[in-house]
């Protein structure tokens, strides 16, 4: 072999091995309740966390998670109650954030990541009869189609949409589509938002990913 052709070899070798670790995919680690942590590699997405730990019994976290939080990160919450939104650890945060009292600024989100479009719904949540203030999100990144519900049972706006490739949903949303036989177009379901020692019951669809681990991934391929 000359050594010309070995060296032609170790580059292609080599050039296909960057390519491999490149891999073009989305990764959604499942950190808490309806709290998660979204990367393309490039850009940093949090839905729902920070949260306070623990908070109405849902699930606690390890202080790493907060000292592990990406800089320059974009934070997006469904909506502020304490299982999903922590003011005093979020002002301690650099990056975008977005809650239901500024969601009108969810359009300056294609400019900070790549190949991404947010569609906010504002979705019924109550708590003893009082209204609060809340929004389920579809986020479409890299062409994946990927929808947030928060703490809604709410069936109207998921219900319209198209060939979602991750629909993260509550149960009382699932059990809710399936007792009205409302279907939801979505290839994937993560169930998310149980508690620490919450068991789901009856034949699980093959479909349907029940987040009880905390640090679970999820890897979507684009």
């Amino acid at each position: 072999m000359t050594k010309f052709l070995r060296k032609t070899l170790v580059f292609v070798s080599f050039i296909c091995f960057f390519n491999s670790s490149q891999a073009q995919e989305i990764k959604i680690r499942f950190i808490g309740n309806c709290g998660l942590h979204m990367t393309d590699g490039q850009s940093n997405i949090y839905i729902d966390f920070p949260y306070k730990s623990g908070a109405h019994k849902y699930m606690e976290y390890n202080k790493a998670e907060i000292d592990s939080i990406k800089e320059n990160s974009v934070f997006i919450f469904t909506h502020r109650h304490a299982d999903h939104y922590s003011k005093k650890i979020l002002k301690k945060l650099q990056g975008k954030k977005i809650d239901p009292s500024n969601i009108f600024e969810l359009r300056s989100l294609s400019d900070l990541v790549t190949n991404f479009n947010i569609t906010a719904f504002k979705t019924e949540h109550k708590v003893y009869g009082i209204p609060f203030k809340h929004y389920s999100y579809l986020i479409t990144w890299h062409d994946k189609k990927i929808y947030f519900s928060g703490d809604t049972g709410d069936l109207e706006e998921i219900s319209k949409l198209k060939d979602i490739d991750w629909a993260f949903v509550n149960p009382w949303l699932y059990m809710n589509a399936q007792n009205k036989e409302i279907s939801i177009d979505a290839k994937n379901f993560g169930m998310y938002h149980l508690y620490p020692d919450q068991k789901i019951y009856g034949k699980i669809p093959t479909n349907l990913l029940i987040l009880n681990k905390q640090g679970e991934i999820i890897k979507i391929p684009y």
